[in-house]
């Protein structure tokens, strides 16, 4: 305990761009650590990157120890003669951020200062989303090339790319990552509710994350003085067209769930899609197609509800991914939809979008992607998980 609570101290004290200084002088003072990395997963969920601008090449995800200790959200460990490589997941709330890496001397490997590792881990996790509000450094660390200003734009407005409470968990992923424009997602929740959105945007480029910036913006407005979420959308409704007098305007679907029964308000505002996943079936939710945010002048919306099981899993998607055609003409949305979403069914929340997304792309078979967005909610309910 002595360990961690130092260790806490002298992280929580370091300056915003020396916390994986401070973690390595202290780990190598209370295990012997000969070497500490940080990595963290790029925007494109593909590699973990370095930081601290040291010579070296990215890792992979998917064929390296530190990508399937990232995959798997448990700690993995690679015994030398005299030492070995721990690799555990740096991560907050369901949110997977990277690996932190440390080689100790094989005698100092017992249980008790691995759980410690666990522990270090996961405070560096908390303390790199508070240091991110005055440097750049882990910022830069997760591209592998430069982002577009739009892509910039959007990044910046998103609250992260997964969530896990006791009723729920969250995954969420924009592609292509280094250049989307106008979709995107948002979430929140308190002791009774969870509220999300989804948002398809019009247009490209700058233009259209300006748009999607206004709309989220006026959401979270909204939803922050305590309203329903038609109320909600009624009032992005009146800002956007108030911007720009109908000629642009957003696809955005709002839900709001009860925690404690499952259910569900709908407002359906030309929305992305929404699929069901209940047991082996799967099929679309149709709500009420009512119109897009900013279309017309002071738009009335209605809630829509149903209700969710324990163990079922919605997803979300963007006309970027239904409607993706195929060399032979066939939309993704026709029938490849359904398959992956039956084919992802093994994996939790936070993988399943960029799993989707990679069955899309072979899909289409073209590197040329639209804004595509996939949002996986799985609904775990009051009580134990299913």
């Amino acid at each position: 305990m002595t360990v961690l609570a130092d260790m806490e101290r002298a992280v929580r004290a370091a300056a915003p761009h020396a916390l994986v200084d401070v973690v390595r002088e202290g780990l190598a003072a209370a295990y012997g650590a000969t070497r500490v990395r940080l990595y963290l997963a790029d925007y494109g969920l593909t590699v973990l990157r370095p930081v601290g601008g040291l010579a070296e090449e990215a890792l992979s995800l998917n064929n390296s120890a530190e990508g399937r200790a990232f995959g798997s959200q448990e700690p993995r460990e690679h015994q030398g003669r005299e030492e070995v490589d721990h690799h555990l997941p740096v991560s907050v709330r369901g949110d997977r951020l990277g690996i932190l890496s440390v080689r100790m001397p094989l005698e100092r490997s017992v249980p008790e200062a691995v759980a410690e590792l666990v522990r270090v881990a996961d405070l560096l996790g908390h303390e790199i989303l508070v240091a991110e509000r005055d440097t750049d450094l882990y910022r830069q660390a997760r591209r592998v090339s430069r982002l577009t200003l739009a892509a910039e734009m959007q990044w910046e407005l998103l609250p992260a790319r997964a969530c896990e409470a006791a009723e729920y968990a969250i995954g969420a992923q924009l592609e292509p990552a280094y250049a989307i424009h106008g979709d995107n997602f948002d979430w929140s929740a308190d002791e009774h509710a969870l509220t999300l959105s989804v948002t398809n945007g019009m247009g490209k480029g700058i233009e259209a994350s300006l748009l999607t910036h206004l709309a989220v913006k006026a959401l979270r407005n909204a939803r922050r003085a305590g309203i329903g979420i038609a109320d909600q959308a009624a009032l992005a409704d009146q800002a956007l067209y108030a911007q720009h007098r109908g000629a642009q305007y957003v696809s955005t679907l709002l839900l709001h769930f009860d925690l404690a029964t499952g259910r569900v308000q709908a407002v359906d505002a030309g929305s992305p899609q929404l699929w069901r996943r209940r047991g082996k079936s799967v099929e679309r939710i149709d709500l009420e197609a009512q119109l897009p945010l900013g279309m017309f002048e002071e738009s009335d919306y209605r809630p829509q509800s149903f209700l969710v099981e324990p163990g079922d899993r919605l997803l979300f998607v963007s006309d970027g991914v239904y409607s993706a055609v195929s060399p032979h003409g066939e939309a993704y949305g026709d029938r490849a939809l359904a398959r992956a979403i039956s084919a992802t069914s093994l994996l939790p929340a936070a993988l399943v979008p960029q799993a989707v997304l990679g069955e899309l792309a072979l899909h289409r078979q073209t590197e040329t992607l639209d804004d595509a967005l996939v949002v996986c909610v799985d609904w775990f309910g009051r009580g134990v998980r299913v």
